[in-house]
């Protein structure tokens, strides 16, 4: 495969208004403009410059030029969510979607809901090549002064991640990412849910950050010399999906998402050599809580700083515990969070029963049981969402119950492994696997199995 280098949209922002900083000048519509602006959502319309507007573009002059976002969310529904301003390279375009769009990203746009103020949304997007893409990625997903392999690594699956459905486009049904039964509630996050952009900025695809963070040489010569390199199998470019910490084990594909089986994205442990004295099927709960109550060896089983602040920037390192937690909820709290978070009323919890698991011991399916009614709820993320107010670090969990009253337990304890959904490559276990002399290609290859590392582009 040779191709040219292609050119991608990041969506950046949604807001009914949006302020930015042009630093230098920029031409829109054969007009000159720079300095600070602001765009509003006015009655289906652009709002900008005395005029409505469809979309605008604002092309940069030059390649040095570049744009500042204000008020950019970041960490959206996560523990660490806030706002930053964020600078950026290439092209600033701002269109217009509808509401359902942003929030379900799979409507039909109608001209009659874009008439509709309430029903639209500003969107900022970045237009922006494929490798200045990546040099952005790489220092948004972790520290720039990693290693040079681990930035190596993950410069080839950021690629590969990025152009998986640009190169492979499938159809795809969204309805199909929701089953919905009277006693069973089954929902996964489809990564092509986007309509108008190729990927979005945030967690629910990659960290993109413009050139906010800190840009290293490093960074910049492992995306120079992995320059257009990705993993494929049986001709296609990988789907390679990644996450903080796998725990110790990793997931399979089809646990987290669609049912679609994919060999370069299956169980692997992430060790060396099989952990001694552990039965290593975790899809049986035995097996799963004892790996889970306790710290096998891993990778990613590591407490050293060093390596913890390559991965983790400085909102990442809020958070202490990786490889294994514990999360202590009231019976109060408990019901009060599924409450809200659900939207059901449970009543008093009596239980939560792991139903299935996958292979990392991760829970797919979980019963919630209440003083008025039960739900099975899954996948993963469904459950992590339901159970905490922001994200629980993952659905591999154990659960323990305390101070009984009259059959309803007052105290619920949560122990549980890995950091994400587990699927791919594991960030920690990478950066520990770099510090330990793993060459990028060995590291890649421990991750996804039967895959191949090749060059699509010069």
């Amino acid at each position: 495969m040779n191709i040219p280098e292609p050119t991608i949209q990041v969506g950046i922002l949604s807001a009914n208004e949006i302020e930015f900083v042009l630093n230098g000048t920029f031409t829109s519509s054969g007009k000159n403009y720079s300095g600070k602006h602001k765009v509003v959502c006015l009655h289906g319309a652009i709002a900008f410059d005395g005029k409505n507007w469809d979309e605008i573009v604002f092309e940069p002059s030059n390649n040095e030029t570049s744009f500042d976002l204000i008020d950019v969310v970041i960490g959206i529904n996560f523990h660490w969510e806030r706002k930053e301003n964020q600078r950026f390279k290439g092209v600033l375009k701002i269109i217009i979607e509808t509401m359902y769009d942003v929030k379900t990203t799979h409507a039909v746009e109608t001209r009659h809901a874009l008439s509709l103020h309430e029903n639209c949304i500003l969107t900022a997007i970045n237009c922006i090549s494929v490798e200045d893409y990546l040099t952005s990625v790489i220092s948004s997903e972790m520290s720039a002064t990693a290693s040079e392999e681990l930035l190596k690594a993950h410069a080839v699956i950021s690629r590969s991640w990025l152009l998986n459905p640009i190169m492979n486009p499938v159809e795809t049904t969204h309805a199909l990412s929701l089953r919905q039964e009277p006693d069973k509630y089954i929902k996964w996050y489809e990564r092509d849910a986007h309509t108008h952009f190729d990927v979005c900025a945030d967690d629910h695809c990659q960290r993109y950050q413009g050139i906010t963070r800190a840009l290293t040489t490093a960074v910049e010569k492992a995306i120079k010399s992995t320059r257009g390199e990705v993993l494929m199998y049986d001709g296609k470019i990988c789907d390679t999906r990644f996450s903080k910490s796998c725990g110790g084990a990793s997931e399979t594909f089809e646990n987290c998402w669609a049912p679609e089986h994919h060999p370069y994205l299956t169980k692997v442990i992430d060790n060396p050599t099989d952990p001694v004295g552990f039965e290593l099927d975790l899809a049986l709960e035995v097996n799963a809580k004892k790996w889970i109550r306790q710290s096998p060896e891993a990778f990613c089983n590591t407490t050293d700083k060093k390596v913890l602040a390559q991965v983790l920037n400085n909102y990442d390192q809020e958070t202490t515990d990786f490889y294994r937690w514990k999360v202590e909820y009231t019976q109060a709290e408990l019901s009060e969070i599924l409450t809200c978070r659900s939207g059901i009323d449970f009543g008093q919890i009596i239980d939560l029963i792991p139903v299935k698991r996958g292979e990392s011991g991760r829970i797919i399916e979980l019963k919630i049981a209440g003083t008025k009614l039960s739900i099975i709820v899954g996948k993963e993320l469904e459950i992590r969402k339901w159970l905490s107010n922001s994200h629980l670090y993952s659905s591999a969990f154990v659960v323990d119950k305390s101070e009984i009253v009259d059959g309803i337990p007052q105290h619920f304890t949560l122990t549980g492994a890995g950091w994400g959904h587990g699927v791919g490559l594991c960030q920690i276990g990478a950066a520990v696997m770099g510090e330990k002399g793993y060459s990028y290609d060995k590291i890649l290859l421990h991750y996804f199995r039967e895959a191949e590392l090749k060059k699509i582009y010069l």
